[in-house]
């Protein structure tokens, strides 16, 4: 069955065949962030490409999916319009739920975007989110499915992957902790401090990979 693409001022959302496959610990939401401009990267992360034409934004939404995010809210902004036209143009429509938001403040830094992201990710049902940024280049499915794993049980756990000890992304975030986390959510300032305050989880990743973005 053909799969059918919703789209509205909001949010584009692509529905696949109901075949999913269940995390037995309970269902993964993955939020990326692909709201920047990227001014010290060339243009705005969410319409970059490498050399070969492989897409930013496609890439890391396959990363998720592949890794076990069974949906995955993508937050835009700077020309999003643009960006939605990637996704609705990709194969990524044939077999993944995406849901697309966009963050009105994008301007004013991650953590405005990041909170746009898991108010989107509230209202689905989960365990846990997962959060990934749209400019790490070598953050493969194999990270976040090894995060995934290796977080700690229940609702209320927090991890994040690290690279040689260096904390990095993806941040798994259990449900108990949303809430907890948007009320310190301003401007630029992300989930870092609460992640550290809350004694997140540390998942060793970099036999994996770097880590290290590509906003240069």
């Amino acid at each position: 069955m053909a799969s059918t693409i919703m789209m509205s001022n909001t949010t584009t959302a692509v529905r696949p065949q109901p075949e999913v496959k269940a995390q037995a610990s309970g269902r993964i939401v993955g939020v990326l962030l692909a709201a920047g401009a990227g001014r010290r990267a060339g243009g705005p992360k969410a319409l970059r490409v490498d050399p070969d034409g492989t897409s930013w934004l496609l890439r890391s939404i396959a990363v998720l999916r592949d890794g076990g995010c069974e949906e995955v809210i993508v937050v835009l902004g700077c020309q999003a319009a643009r960006a939605r036209e990637v996704l609705v143009k990709s194969t990524l429509v044939e077999d993944l739920v995406i849901n697309v938001v966009e963050a009105q403040d994008w301007e004013r830094g991650m953590g405005s975007s990041l909170r746009s992201g898991l108010l989107a990710a509230r209202s689905v049902s989960g365990r846990a989110v997962l959060v990934h940024l749209v400019d790490l280049p070598d953050v493969t499915a194999e990270v976040v499915r090894r995060l995934i794993q290796h977080a700690p049980p229940g609702t209320a756990s927090l991890a994040r992957a690290t690279y040689g000890g260096r904390p990095g992304h993806p941040v798994f975030i259990g449900r108990d902790h949303l809430e907890s986390i948007m009320v310190g959510l301003t401007g630029d300032s992300g989930a870092r401090d609460y992640l550290a305050q809350h004694g997140a989880h540390s998942v060793e990743c970099g036999d994996l990979a770097s880590g290290q973005d590509h906003d240069t």
